[in-house]
Order: C-alpha cells, then structure tokens, then sequence
C-alpha cells in the first residue's frame, strides 16, 4: 500500500527552521498501531493523519514516535498547509475534529495560518514536583500547572542556557516542561519546550503549548494580543490572540519534502 507522505516546516518562512512534521492524508483511518509504527519511523516530534469527513471538515489524529497525543499546533499547522498547498482545497477555513474538539484553521491574505485552538489556563504551584529541578538544573522563578508544567524564569538569557537531564525531567508527572521568560526586541515572551516522557526531548515549536502560555501571560502583561518566540536551537514565531476561552495562534509553513511510502506486504 502507497500513501503519500509530507514533511512541513511550520511556524517558519523558511526551511531548515521551524518544527518539521510529518502529514500523511487518509483515506480512511489505518490500525493505530500502523499509524503509531509511520510515526516512529519518522522520527519527527509528530505525524499527524487526517481523513476527510464532509465538506470543509476532517478528522485528525497525531503521533509522537512514542505515543498519540490529544492535542498538536505544528501538525495541524502542517496538516492544513498541506491541503492548501497540495491538495486543492479552496474553503477559507477547515474544521479539523480531533480528541480536544473542533480546531479550526483559516489562511490569511498575508499567507500566515491561523489556527483556533481551546484556551488551556495554568495555575500556580506552590510545591516544585519531582524530578523538575534535577531536570531543569535550574530554579524558576514560579511553577504553573496545566496539561503541561510552566516554569517561568527571570530572563530569556536564562531560558536559552537551560541544558536539562532528560532522565531526570522524564521523572515529572505531567506531558511536558515549559521554560519561558520575557522576551526582548518587540518579542512578549519566550518558551521551550521538553517532553521526554512523551517521546520529544525537546520540541522546536509547540503551539500546544501556547494554548497554555498565552493565558499566563495575558493576565501577566494586561494584553490580549502577542508575538511570541520559541527559542530552541531551529526557532520559530508565533502571533497569539487570547479570544475569550480560545486562544488564536498564526503562523508561515514551508514544505521540505513530498514523496510516498510503502505501508504493509
């Protein structure tokens, strides 16, 4: 069985940067253990797979090389660039339904995507959870708990240093670590993102996570509207909105590779 295969840089205007994904369109849905199988041997942060449903809605699903995941921006990003660039589409926004809802994405006239993704709100923890300081080999300033643990630092100086031991970061009960800090040169804030307990040491740019950064740090600044960075070694941007419970988060998307590969006897 051949079934197309694409690799997206997302969040970038070029390549090389960015965080690759790979996007592999449907027919119907694979075994998830085939789907679970394309994904490690990939070996990219995430694939996502999509089926189409009706009209201008799909379904999605996406994978680390360890596990499948309820919640993915540059694959989504990805996904929807591939089917604007690639696969003809022409509707102004696509419905994808996904194990967190309805994702809707639309294209701007500058080019950017913008994907509408649910608000996710930390709250403070007074306690650091185990494993996190070991992990880091810092100290955050404070430790904020959603779907993933914030650590908020003084400085984005402090959060490009960080070195973590991933054995010890694994060790934390939550998806992943955030480190992020105020930015600088018209940037708000700054993040990265460790995920070894899902499989991704470290993520280049997540837009899950900003579904959780951008209410942090909405309350914090008093603003709704945000250019936000992530600073791993590739980078890449982000333009955030808070919008009520749903935060809005556009970006650019190159492709790097189209092809096929063979699934099966």
């Amino acid at each position: 069985m051949l079934l197309p295969l694409y690799q997206v840089d997302a969040f970038t205007d070029r390549p090389f940067a960015g965080n690759p994904a790979a996007v592999c369109p449907l027919t119907e849905w694979l075994p998830a253990e085939i789907m679970q199988a394309i994904a490690a041997e990939n070996n990219l942060a995430e694939t996502a797979f999509f089926i189409p449903k009706s009209g201008n809605e799909y379904e999605i699903r996406w994978f680390t090389p360890a596990v499948e995941v309820e919640l993915c921006g540059h694959a989504t990003l990805a996904s929807a660039h591939v089917l604007y660039r690639h696969l003809n589409f022409q509707a102004p926004e696509i419905v994808f339904h996904s194990k967190s809802g309805p994702l809707r994405v639309s294209q701007g006239a500058e080019g950017r995507l913008t994907l509408d993704f649910p608000a996710r709100p930390p709250q403070p923890l007074s306690t650091h959870p185990d494993g996190l300081l070991d992990g880091l080999r810092a100290t955050p300033l404070s430790i904020h708990a959603g779907p993933d643990l914030v650590c908020v630092f003084n400085s984005e100086a402090e959060v490009r240093a960080l070195h973590p031991d991933m054995t010890h970061l694994a060790r934390v009960e939550y998806r992943a670590v955030i480190a992020t800090a105020p930015g600088t040169d018209g940037i708000d804030f700054v993040s990265r993102f460790f995920g070894p307990r899902v499989g991704v040491p470290e993520d280049p740019v997540t837009g899950s996570a900003h579904t959780t950064l951008v209410p942090y740090w909405a309350e914090r600044l008093g603003k709704t509207t945000f250019h936000a960075r992530q600073v791993s070694a590739r980078s890449g941007d982000l333009w955030c909105e808070l919008r009520g419970d749903r935060v809005l988060m556009s970006g650019y998307a190159v492709t790097y590779l189209k092809g096929e590969i063979e699934v099966g006897a």
